[in-house]
């Protein structure tokens, strides 16, 4: 098997080597399928046929319009409970490109619910909503901090946001009916939520059904860094396994082990610094524990060797840690260098200084430009 993101089920195929990951960035998946990839059979889930013929994707809009296009047959799962998920484009197929139709068992959809967030995402979410201003166009994604922020959001007096984002979550529906939401001040997709898929709990996949304040897309569109800055004010917000001082940021991987897919977060890191007063956060927690209970820093002088660097340094924008938020475009290799070993672990910071000096990249006494 060969997976485009590499979840949970794919790390375990992967651990048994039954599966491998396929590099790519996101907004890129459907132009490289049409470029280099040929399917005999594409498998599409998809909710019942509406009056015109069409059968939407729901969910995932993604990739699937290319896939089809490439696939010698293509078959359908209806699925009864997929919402109707109104586009955007390409979000349905119709009846007479389909070969085959299977009447499926009508599974309930995966609830993912939102992660519980810990006490140190409270702290790294204090310093990142210090960054959002009204008007703000956002992107979150799934997990204990971006929910955080979700809530934090909903409980405060920011007025007129916008969504922009890969994944729709949870967060978002809370944002919307707390009237936080508008997409008033959006220059594309006025008064939308524009996604390429959901991924959350009924609550939203409720909310998703038939709403004519989203709009599904495929990733091309959501993910292109073009598309994401013209929309003024986007904040993107994404994880990270570890940041070194030199500013690259490693997201998928432990050394060589793969843990995730590169996903969109360098598409909209990018597109969140080319946006009119735009924001790219990379956020992480300044320390986690290996299975012996060891404390690591998760800034580091370089990364593991085999670390897969998600985004390079010349890219990256904000580092939010518990312990503080950097900017990082426009400063030397020094100036990185002291910015992120500031907003590490304090029990770390004089290693860091020390790695800094002998790799020569924070040279003692050195300062001025």
């Amino acid at each position: 098997m060969n997976d485009w993101h590499f979840g949970t089920v794919s790390r375990r195929l992967h651990d048994a080597d039954m599966c491998n990951y396929i590099p790519v960035s996101y907004h890129q998946g459907p132009r490289t399928i049409r470029k280099y990839r040929e399917f005999d059979v594409a498998f599409i889930s998809a909710g019942e046929m509406d009056p015109k013929g069409y059968f939407n994707y729901g969910l995932a809009n993604s990739i699937a319009g290319a896939v089809i296009s490439k696939s010698k047959k293509i078959i359908v799962e209806v699925n009864r409970n997929v919402p109707y998920c109104y586009g955007g484009n390409r979000e349905s197929v119709h009846i007479s490109q389909i070969d085959h139709i299977v009447e499926g068992k009508h599974a309930p959809l995966a609830q993912v619910k939102p992660q519980e967030p810990k006490e140190v995402d409270r702290q790294i979410a204090a310093h990142i909503m210090k960054e959002i201003e009204d008007g703000a166009c956002l992107q979150l994604g799934i997990g204990g901090l971006p929910n955080l922020i979700g809530q934090m959001i909903a409980q405060s007096d920011l007025k007129d946001l916008g969504i922009h984002t890969e994944m729709l979550v949870d967060s978002c529906v809370d944002l919307h009916n707390a009237g936080r939401v508008t997409g008033r001040l959006k220059s594309v997709d006025h008064f939308k939520m524009a996604y390429t898929f959901a991924m959350g709990t009924g609550k939203l996949y409720d909310f998703l059904d038939r709403n004519p304040s989203c709009a599904s897309y495929p990733v091309n569109y959501v993910n292109d860094p073009r598309v994401i800055s013209f929309n003024n004010k986007v904040v993107a917000i994404n994880n990270a396994i570890e940041v070194d001082l030199f500013g690259q940021v490693c997201s998928e991987s432990v050394g060589p082990e793969q843990k995730s897919g590169t996903g969109g977060q360098l598409d909209f890191i990018f597109g969140a610094f080319q946006s009119k007063g735009g924001k790219g956060i990379i956020s992480l927690s300044s320390t986690h524990k290996d299975r012996e209970g060891r404390l690591h820093s998760r800034i580091v002088p370089t990364l593991q060797p085999g670390s897969i660097v998600t985004v390079p340094r010349s890219i990256v924008q904000y580092v939010a840690t518990e312990y503080g938020i950097v900017q990082l475009k426009g400063k030397s290799t020094w100036e990185r260098a002291e910015a992120l070993t500031g907003i590490a672990h304090p029990d770390f910071r004089d290693e860091l200084v020390r790695e800094a000096e002998r790799m020569r990249i924070w040279i003692k006494g050195r300062g001025a430009e």
